[in-house]
Protein backbone atom coordinates (compact mmCIF):
# COMPACT_ATOMS: atom_id res chain seq x y z
CA UNK A 1 0.00 0.00 0.00
CA UNK A 2 3.10 2.75 1.28
CA UNK A 3 4.18 1.58 -2.14
CA UNK A 4 1.62 2.32 -4.42
CA UNK A 5 0.85 5.52 -2.49
CA UNK A 6 4.76 6.27 -2.81
CA UNK A 7 4.21 5.82 -6.96
CA UNK A 8 1.11 8.38 -7.06
CA UNK A 9 3.05 10.83 -5.70
CA UNK A 10 6.21 10.43 -8.28
CA UNK A 11 3.43 10.31 -10.48
CA UNK A 12 2.12 13.41 -9.51
CA UNK A 13 5.40 15.25 -8.95
CA UNK A 14 6.37 14.25 -12.37
CA UNK A 15 3.17 15.34 -13.80
CA UNK A 16 3.68 19.04 -11.95
CA UNK A 17 7.36 18.95 -13.62
CA UNK A 18 5.91 19.00 -16.60
CA UNK A 19 3.10 21.39 -16.00
CA UNK A 20 3.18 25.12 -14.61
CA UNK A 21 4.21 27.19 -11.75
CA UNK A 22 1.79 26.38 -9.69
CA UNK A 23 2.23 22.84 -8.77
CA UNK A 24 5.53 23.82 -7.24
CA UNK A 25 4.39 24.66 -4.24
CA UNK A 26 4.10 22.46 -1.87
CA UNK A 27 0.70 22.58 0.95
CA UNK A 28 2.97 24.05 3.70
CA UNK A 29 4.18 27.10 1.48
CA UNK A 30 3.28 30.49 1.80
CA UNK A 31 1.51 31.70 -1.47
CA UNK A 32 3.03 33.84 -3.98
CA UNK A 33 2.57 35.11 -7.69
CA UNK A 34 3.44 33.09 -10.72
CA UNK A 35 5.87 35.46 -11.69
CA UNK A 36 8.06 35.28 -8.57
CA UNK A 37 7.84 31.29 -8.07
CA UNK A 38 8.90 31.28 -12.15
CA UNK A 39 12.04 33.85 -11.36
CA UNK A 40 12.42 31.23 -7.92
CA UNK A 41 13.05 27.83 -10.23
CA UNK A 42 15.04 29.86 -13.05
CA UNK A 43 16.86 31.26 -9.77
CA UNK A 44 17.59 27.40 -8.79
CA UNK A 45 18.72 26.30 -12.26
CA UNK A 46 21.25 28.74 -11.96
CA UNK A 47 22.15 28.21 -8.22
CA UNK A 48 22.47 24.32 -9.42
CA UNK A 49 25.17 24.76 -12.17
CA UNK A 50 26.94 27.01 -9.72
CA UNK A 51 27.07 24.10 -7.33
CA UNK A 52 28.37 21.71 -9.67
CA UNK A 53 30.86 24.36 -10.84
CA UNK A 54 32.13 24.22 -7.39
CA UNK A 55 32.07 20.61 -6.95
CA UNK A 56 34.50 20.35 -9.92
CA UNK A 57 37.04 22.62 -8.65
CA UNK A 58 37.61 20.40 -5.06
CA UNK A 59 40.36 19.17 -4.94
CA UNK A 60 40.82 15.21 -6.01
CA UNK A 61 38.04 16.18 -8.85
CA UNK A 62 40.52 15.56 -11.49
CA UNK A 63 40.49 11.59 -11.06
CA UNK A 64 36.92 11.72 -11.98
CA UNK A 65 36.96 13.79 -14.48
CA UNK A 66 39.54 12.30 -16.53
CA UNK A 67 37.27 9.74 -16.92
CA UNK A 68 35.44 11.87 -19.27
CA UNK A 69 36.68 10.94 -22.89
CA UNK A 70 39.22 12.95 -24.85
CA UNK A 71 38.99 15.88 -22.12
CA UNK A 72 42.40 15.91 -20.59
CA UNK A 73 46.11 14.48 -20.32
CA UNK A 74 45.93 10.89 -18.76
CA UNK A 75 42.11 9.63 -19.20
CA UNK A 76 40.38 8.31 -21.59
CA UNK A 77 40.29 9.34 -24.95
CA UNK A 78 38.70 9.34 -28.40
CA UNK A 79 39.97 7.36 -31.39
CA UNK A 80 41.81 10.02 -33.31
CA UNK A 81 42.29 12.70 -31.13
CA UNK A 82 44.39 13.24 -28.15
CA UNK A 83 44.47 15.54 -26.18
CA UNK A 84 47.50 17.38 -24.27
CA UNK A 85 46.45 19.68 -21.42
CA UNK A 86 48.31 19.40 -18.06
CA UNK A 87 44.77 17.87 -16.82
CA UNK A 88 45.97 18.72 -12.66
CA UNK A 89 46.78 22.59 -13.60
CA UNK A 90 43.63 23.15 -15.95
CA UNK A 91 41.11 20.56 -15.22
CA UNK A 92 38.73 23.21 -12.78
CA UNK A 93 39.26 25.87 -15.15
CA UNK A 94 37.95 23.77 -18.10
CA UNK A 95 35.22 22.33 -16.18
CA UNK A 96 33.61 25.56 -14.77
CA UNK A 97 34.08 27.01 -18.19
CA UNK A 98 32.19 24.16 -19.65
CA UNK A 99 28.98 24.58 -17.20
CA UNK A 100 29.40 27.81 -17.16
CA UNK A 101 29.08 28.19 -21.03
CA UNK A 102 26.05 25.81 -20.68
CA UNK A 103 24.26 27.83 -18.55
CA UNK A 104 24.75 30.61 -20.63
CA UNK A 105 23.52 29.21 -23.72
CA UNK A 106 20.43 28.29 -21.47
CA UNK A 107 19.49 31.27 -20.63
CA UNK A 108 20.57 33.72 -23.87
CA UNK A 109 18.28 30.95 -25.25
CA UNK A 110 15.15 31.49 -23.24
CA UNK A 111 16.04 35.60 -23.75
CA UNK A 112 15.52 35.11 -27.13
CA UNK A 113 12.96 32.81 -27.33
CA UNK A 114 11.12 35.30 -25.00
CA UNK A 115 11.65 38.82 -26.39
CA UNK A 116 8.46 41.17 -26.28
CA UNK A 117 6.47 38.98 -24.29
CA UNK A 118 4.06 41.24 -22.79
CA UNK A 119 1.13 39.02 -21.18
CA UNK A 120 0.59 35.40 -19.44
CA UNK A 121 -2.14 35.00 -22.49
CA UNK A 122 1.22 35.08 -24.99
CA UNK A 123 1.71 31.68 -26.67
CA UNK A 124 5.26 31.87 -25.09
CA UNK A 125 4.12 32.24 -21.67
CA UNK A 126 3.08 28.30 -20.76
CA UNK A 127 7.61 27.79 -21.82
CA UNK A 128 8.25 30.31 -19.62
CA UNK A 129 6.29 29.43 -16.23
CA UNK A 130 5.91 25.12 -16.80
CA UNK A 131 7.87 22.56 -18.97
CA UNK A 132 10.54 22.80 -15.95
CA UNK A 133 11.19 18.89 -16.14
CA UNK A 134 12.17 19.59 -20.43
CA UNK A 135 14.16 22.45 -19.44
CA UNK A 136 15.87 20.82 -17.23
CA UNK A 137 16.98 17.88 -19.66
CA UNK A 138 17.66 21.26 -22.09
CA UNK A 139 20.01 22.52 -19.52
CA UNK A 140 21.78 18.98 -19.02
CA UNK A 141 22.09 18.18 -22.58
CA UNK A 142 23.50 20.91 -23.64
CA UNK A 143 26.20 20.67 -20.48
CA UNK A 144 26.87 17.19 -21.70
CA UNK A 145 27.64 19.13 -25.12
CA UNK A 146 29.74 21.47 -23.42
CA UNK A 147 32.29 19.36 -21.98
CA UNK A 148 33.10 17.75 -25.73
CA UNK A 149 34.20 21.34 -26.65
CA UNK A 150 37.75 21.26 -28.32
CA UNK A 151 40.59 23.45 -26.79
CA UNK A 152 41.89 25.63 -28.63
CA UNK A 153 40.62 29.72 -29.10
CA UNK A 154 37.31 28.97 -26.97
CA UNK A 155 39.22 29.25 -23.63
CA UNK A 156 40.51 32.60 -24.80
CA UNK A 157 37.18 33.97 -26.37
CA UNK A 158 35.45 32.84 -23.48
CA UNK A 159 37.69 34.58 -21.17
CA UNK A 160 36.81 37.73 -23.11
CA UNK A 161 33.05 36.61 -22.47
CA UNK A 162 33.32 36.30 -19.79
CA UNK A 163 34.98 39.79 -18.87
CA UNK A 164 32.91 41.69 -20.81
CA UNK A 165 29.75 39.76 -19.06
CA UNK A 166 31.13 40.28 -15.14
CA UNK A 167 31.58 43.83 -15.82
CA UNK A 168 27.88 44.44 -16.68
CA UNK A 169 26.55 42.06 -14.39
CA UNK A 170 28.27 43.83 -11.33
CA UNK A 171 26.54 46.92 -12.46
CA UNK A 172 23.26 45.26 -12.37
CA UNK A 173 24.52 43.84 -8.75
CA UNK A 174 24.80 47.69 -7.76
CA UNK A 175 21.53 48.42 -9.35
CA UNK A 176 19.94 46.00 -7.16
CA UNK A 177 21.52 47.00 -3.68
CA UNK A 178 20.25 50.19 -4.48
CA UNK A 179 16.65 49.05 -4.80
CA UNK A 180 17.16 46.75 -1.76
CA UNK A 181 18.61 50.36 0.49
CA UNK A 182 15.87 52.20 -0.58
CA UNK A 183 13.07 49.37 0.43
CA UNK A 184 15.19 49.07 3.69
CA UNK A 185 15.52 52.75 4.19
CA UNK A 186 11.66 53.10 3.08
CA UNK A 187 10.17 50.27 5.40
CA UNK A 188 11.86 51.31 8.51
CA UNK A 189 11.26 54.93 8.01
CA UNK A 190 7.56 53.52 7.36
CA UNK A 191 7.53 51.46 10.61
CA UNK A 192 8.55 54.42 13.25
CA UNK A 193 6.12 56.58 11.90
CA UNK A 194 3.39 54.91 12.13
CA UNK A 195 4.55 53.17 15.40
CA UNK A 196 6.09 56.17 16.85
CA UNK A 197 9.11 54.37 18.17
CA UNK A 198 12.48 55.81 17.69
CA UNK A 199 14.00 52.25 17.88
CA UNK A 200 14.11 52.34 13.88
CA UNK A 201 15.65 55.31 13.56
CA UNK A 202 18.19 54.52 15.73
CA UNK A 203 18.52 50.96 13.60
CA UNK A 204 18.81 52.70 10.31
CA UNK A 205 21.55 55.38 12.10
CA UNK A 206 23.37 51.91 13.50
CA UNK A 207 23.63 50.25 10.02
CA UNK A 208 24.35 53.53 7.88
CA UNK A 209 27.80 54.39 10.51
CA UNK A 210 28.31 50.27 10.72
CA UNK A 211 28.62 50.73 6.79
CA UNK A 212 30.57 53.64 6.71
CA UNK A 213 32.95 52.42 9.50
CA UNK A 214 33.53 49.00 7.65
CA UNK A 215 34.14 51.15 4.29
CA UNK A 216 36.93 53.20 6.18
CA UNK A 217 38.23 50.23 7.79
CA UNK A 218 38.74 48.74 4.30
CA UNK A 219 40.72 52.04 3.10
CA UNK A 220 42.79 51.92 6.18
CA UNK A 221 43.83 48.07 5.45
CA UNK A 222 44.10 48.73 1.79
CA UNK A 223 46.85 51.85 1.94
CA UNK A 224 48.68 49.71 4.83
CA UNK A 225 48.77 46.32 2.91
CA UNK A 226 48.00 46.79 -0.92
CA UNK A 227 50.50 49.75 -1.65
CA UNK A 228 54.21 50.21 -1.32
CA UNK A 229 55.94 53.82 -0.52
CA UNK A 230 57.63 53.11 -3.94
CA UNK A 231 55.72 51.22 -5.71
CA UNK A 232 51.62 50.36 -6.23
CA UNK A 233 51.21 53.28 -8.02
CA UNK A 234 47.79 52.23 -9.67
CA UNK A 235 46.43 50.91 -6.32
CA UNK A 236 47.23 54.27 -5.03
CA UNK A 237 44.94 55.52 -7.64
CA UNK A 238 42.42 53.43 -7.79
CA UNK A 239 41.93 53.52 -3.40
CA UNK A 240 41.72 57.46 -3.44
CA UNK A 241 39.97 58.14 -6.35
CA UNK A 242 36.99 55.49 -5.07
CA UNK A 243 37.50 57.42 -1.79
CA UNK A 244 37.02 60.72 -3.11
CA UNK A 245 33.72 59.69 -5.20
CA UNK A 246 31.97 58.05 -2.13
CA UNK A 247 32.61 60.92 -0.23
CA UNK A 248 30.67 63.16 -2.99
CA UNK A 249 27.92 60.74 -3.44
CA UNK A 250 27.42 60.60 0.51
CA UNK A 251 27.40 64.64 0.09
CA UNK A 252 25.32 64.65 -2.76
CA UNK A 253 22.79 62.09 -0.92
CA UNK A 254 22.01 64.93 1.67
CA UNK A 255 21.80 68.36 -0.22
CA UNK A 256 18.21 70.04 0.37
CA UNK A 257 17.68 69.93 -3.53
CA UNK A 258 18.08 66.47 -3.74
CA UNK A 259 15.98 65.45 -0.73
CA UNK A 260 13.49 67.45 -2.04
CA UNK A 261 13.22 65.92 -5.54
CA UNK A 262 13.68 62.54 -4.09
CA UNK A 263 12.96 62.41 -0.45
CA UNK A 264 13.62 58.61 0.10
CA UNK A 265 17.24 58.96 -1.00
CA UNK A 266 20.13 59.55 2.52
CA UNK A 267 22.94 58.10 3.78
CA UNK A 268 21.99 54.52 4.90
CA UNK A 269 21.72 54.13 0.64
CA UNK A 270 24.91 55.96 0.20
CA UNK A 271 26.70 53.70 2.86
CA UNK A 272 25.94 50.69 1.04
CA UNK A 273 27.14 51.87 -2.26
CA UNK A 274 30.26 53.23 -0.47
CA UNK A 275 31.07 49.83 1.47
CA UNK A 276 30.32 47.72 -2.42
CA UNK A 277 32.82 50.03 -3.95
CA UNK A 278 35.25 49.61 -1.45
CA UNK A 279 34.35 45.46 -2.18
CA UNK A 280 34.88 45.80 -5.66
CA UNK A 281 38.15 48.25 -5.40
CA UNK A 282 39.38 45.20 -3.72
CA UNK A 283 38.32 42.72 -5.56
CA UNK A 284 40.46 44.81 -8.35
CA UNK A 285 43.27 44.86 -6.50
CA UNK A 286 43.58 41.09 -5.55
CA UNK A 287 43.74 40.32 -9.64
CA UNK A 288 46.92 42.83 -10.05
CA UNK A 289 49.41 40.16 -11.36
CA UNK A 290 52.54 42.31 -9.43
CA UNK A 291 52.77 40.29 -6.12
CA UNK A 292 54.49 42.83 -4.64
CA UNK A 293 51.22 44.81 -4.74
CA UNK A 294 49.05 42.00 -4.43
CA UNK A 295 50.00 39.82 -1.17
CA UNK A 296 47.96 36.56 -0.55
CA UNK A 297 45.47 36.76 2.46
CA UNK A 298 47.84 33.98 4.11
CA UNK A 299 50.90 35.96 3.60
CA UNK A 300 48.83 38.67 5.35
CA UNK A 301 47.43 36.69 8.28
CA UNK A 302 50.85 34.55 8.84
CA UNK A 303 53.10 37.14 7.81
CA UNK A 304 54.58 35.62 5.49
CA UNK A 305 56.82 37.59 3.05
CA UNK A 306 54.23 38.00 -0.24
CA UNK A 307 57.74 37.38 -2.45
CA UNK A 308 57.30 33.83 -2.27
CA UNK A 309 56.11 31.65 -5.06
CA UNK A 310 52.46 31.90 -4.80
CA UNK A 311 49.44 29.26 -6.10
CA UNK A 312 49.36 32.03 -9.38
CA UNK A 313 52.79 31.84 -10.55
CA UNK A 314 53.43 28.01 -9.11
CA UNK A 315 52.50 25.36 -12.14
CA UNK A 316 50.55 22.63 -11.48
CA UNK A 317 48.44 24.34 -7.85
CA UNK A 318 46.37 26.54 -8.53
CA UNK A 319 43.93 28.57 -5.75
CA UNK A 320 40.35 28.77 -6.72
CA UNK A 321 39.43 29.67 -3.31
CA UNK A 322 40.21 33.40 -2.05
CA UNK A 323 38.27 35.49 0.24
CA UNK A 324 37.42 38.17 -2.43
CA UNK A 325 36.20 34.98 -4.49
CA UNK A 326 34.23 34.01 -1.51
CA UNK A 327 32.39 37.19 -0.87
CA UNK A 328 31.76 38.07 -4.18
CA UNK A 329 29.06 34.34 -3.81
CA UNK A 330 27.75 35.78 -1.17
CA UNK A 331 26.76 38.41 -2.96
CA UNK A 332 25.93 37.38 -5.86
CA UNK A 333 23.48 34.71 -4.06
CA UNK A 334 22.07 37.73 -1.95
CA UNK A 335 21.33 39.55 -5.10
CA UNK A 336 20.19 36.34 -7.23
CA UNK A 337 17.68 35.77 -4.84
CA UNK A 338 16.40 39.48 -4.47
CA UNK A 339 16.16 39.83 -7.90
CA UNK A 340 13.75 36.53 -7.99
CA UNK A 341 11.58 38.04 -5.20
CA UNK A 342 11.74 41.70 -5.29
CA UNK A 343 8.52 44.14 -5.44
CA UNK A 344 10.01 47.50 -5.41
CA UNK A 345 7.43 50.72 -5.89
CA UNK A 346 11.16 52.62 -6.55
CA UNK A 347 10.32 54.17 -10.31
CA UNK A 348 13.72 54.81 -11.35
CA UNK A 349 15.06 50.92 -10.49
CA UNK A 350 11.93 48.98 -12.25
CA UNK A 351 12.64 51.03 -15.00
CA UNK A 352 16.47 50.11 -14.66
CA UNK A 353 15.64 46.20 -14.66
CA UNK A 354 12.45 46.67 -16.91
CA UNK A 355 9.82 45.59 -13.80
CA UNK A 356 6.89 46.71 -13.00
CA UNK A 357 5.93 48.14 -9.68
CA UNK A 358 5.46 45.50 -7.04
CA UNK A 359 1.48 44.02 -6.55
CA UNK A 360 2.30 41.85 -3.78
CA UNK A 361 -0.61 42.84 -1.78
CA UNK A 362 -2.90 42.12 -4.81
CA UNK A 363 -1.76 38.59 -5.05
CA UNK A 364 -2.85 38.06 -1.58
CA UNK A 365 -5.70 39.38 -1.54
CA UNK A 366 -6.77 37.61 -4.51
CA UNK A 367 -5.91 34.53 -2.74
CA UNK A 368 -7.58 35.39 0.73
CA UNK A 369 -11.24 35.47 -1.53
CA UNK A 370 -11.34 31.63 -0.28
CA UNK A 371 -9.41 30.09 -3.33
CA UNK A 372 -8.16 27.34 -2.19
CA UNK A 373 -5.05 27.79 -5.23
CA UNK A 374 -1.73 28.71 -3.53
CA UNK A 375 -0.19 30.63 -7.01
CA UNK A 376 -2.06 33.05 -8.52
CA UNK A 377 -1.29 34.19 -11.86
CA UNK A 378 -0.35 37.99 -11.72
CA UNK A 379 0.19 38.36 -15.01
CA UNK A 380 -3.23 38.09 -17.09
CA UNK A 381 -2.83 42.50 -17.84
CA UNK A 382 0.65 42.33 -18.19
CA UNK A 383 3.71 40.98 -17.29
CA UNK A 384 5.35 41.99 -14.09
CA UNK A 385 9.00 41.81 -15.57
CA UNK A 386 10.60 41.68 -18.55
CA UNK A 387 10.92 37.91 -18.75
CA UNK A 388 14.02 38.57 -21.74
CA UNK A 389 15.66 40.80 -19.76
CA UNK A 390 15.04 38.30 -16.66
CA UNK A 391 17.27 35.52 -18.65
CA UNK A 392 19.69 37.95 -19.72
CA UNK A 393 20.35 38.53 -16.07
CA UNK A 394 20.73 35.26 -15.76
CA UNK A 395 22.94 34.55 -18.62
CA UNK A 396 24.96 37.70 -16.98
CA UNK A 397 25.27 35.80 -14.02
CA UNK A 398 26.39 32.75 -15.54
CA UNK A 399 29.74 34.60 -16.85
CA UNK A 400 30.16 36.32 -13.19
CA UNK A 401 29.97 32.80 -11.60
CA UNK A 402 32.76 31.65 -14.15
CA UNK A 403 34.90 34.45 -13.61
CA UNK A 404 34.46 34.47 -9.90
CA UNK A 405 35.07 30.46 -9.48
CA UNK A 406 38.22 30.83 -11.93
CA UNK A 407 39.69 33.91 -9.81
CA UNK A 408 39.83 35.79 -13.22
CA UNK A 409 42.52 33.64 -14.06
CA UNK A 410 44.01 33.76 -17.69
CA UNK A 411 45.11 30.85 -19.24
CA UNK A 412 48.79 31.33 -21.19
CA UNK A 413 49.56 30.43 -24.69
CA UNK A 414 50.44 27.04 -23.98
CA UNK A 415 47.35 26.41 -21.28
CA UNK A 416 49.91 24.71 -19.26
CA UNK A 417 49.20 27.53 -16.02
CA UNK A 418 47.05 29.83 -15.38
CA UNK A 419 47.68 33.80 -14.18
CA UNK A 420 46.19 36.99 -12.81
CA UNK A 421 45.69 39.87 -15.44
CA UNK A 422 45.40 43.48 -15.51
CA UNK A 423 42.48 43.33 -17.93
CA UNK A 424 40.74 41.77 -15.10
CA UNK A 425 41.76 44.78 -12.66
CA UNK A 426 40.52 47.52 -15.23
CA UNK A 427 37.08 45.91 -15.92
CA UNK A 428 36.54 45.56 -11.93
CA UNK A 429 37.94 49.53 -11.27
CA UNK A 430 35.90 50.77 -14.33
CA UNK A 431 32.70 49.17 -13.40
CA UNK A 432 32.98 50.60 -9.88
CA UNK A 433 33.71 53.81 -11.80
CA UNK A 434 30.28 53.59 -13.36
CA UNK A 435 28.50 52.07 -10.89
CA UNK A 436 28.69 55.16 -8.81
CA UNK A 437 28.27 57.21 -11.83
CA UNK A 438 25.29 55.50 -11.93
CA UNK A 439 24.16 55.89 -8.22
CA UNK A 440 24.66 59.40 -8.70
CA UNK A 441 22.66 60.10 -11.35
CA UNK A 442 19.89 58.57 -9.55
CA UNK A 443 20.08 61.30 -7.00
CA UNK A 444 20.72 64.05 -9.12
CA UNK A 445 18.68 63.17 -12.10
CA UNK A 446 15.39 64.43 -10.79
CA UNK A 447 17.25 67.51 -9.55
CA UNK A 448 18.27 68.09 -13.41
CA UNK A 449 14.89 67.08 -15.08
CA UNK A 450 12.11 68.17 -12.73
CA UNK A 451 9.74 67.70 -15.43
CA UNK A 452 10.32 64.00 -15.98
CA UNK A 453 8.39 61.48 -13.79
CA UNK A 454 11.23 59.95 -11.19
CA UNK A 455 8.94 59.28 -8.78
Amino acid sequence: MGACMALCSLASCASCLCGSAPCLLCGCCPSSSNSTVTRLVFSFFLLLGTVVSIIMILPGMETQLRKIPGFCQGGTTIPGVENHVNCDVIVGYKSVYRMCFAMACFFFLFAAIMIRVKTSKDPRAPIQNGFWFFKFLILVGITVGAFFIPDGTFNDVWFYFGIVGSFMFILIQLILLIDFAHSWNEVWVRNAEEGNSKGWFFGLLFFTILHYALAFTAVVLFYLYYTKPDDCTEHKVFISLNLIFCVIISVVSILPKVQDASPQSGLLQSSLITLYTMYVTWSAMTNNPNRDCNPSLLSLVSNVSSTHPTPTTAPGTVQWWDAQGIVGLIIFLFCTLYASIRSSSNTQVNRLMQTEEGKGSEVESKVEEGSMQRVVDNEEEGVTYSYSFFHFHLFLASLYIMMTLTNWYKPDTTTQAMASSMPAVWVKICSSWLSLALYLWTLIGPVILPNRDFS
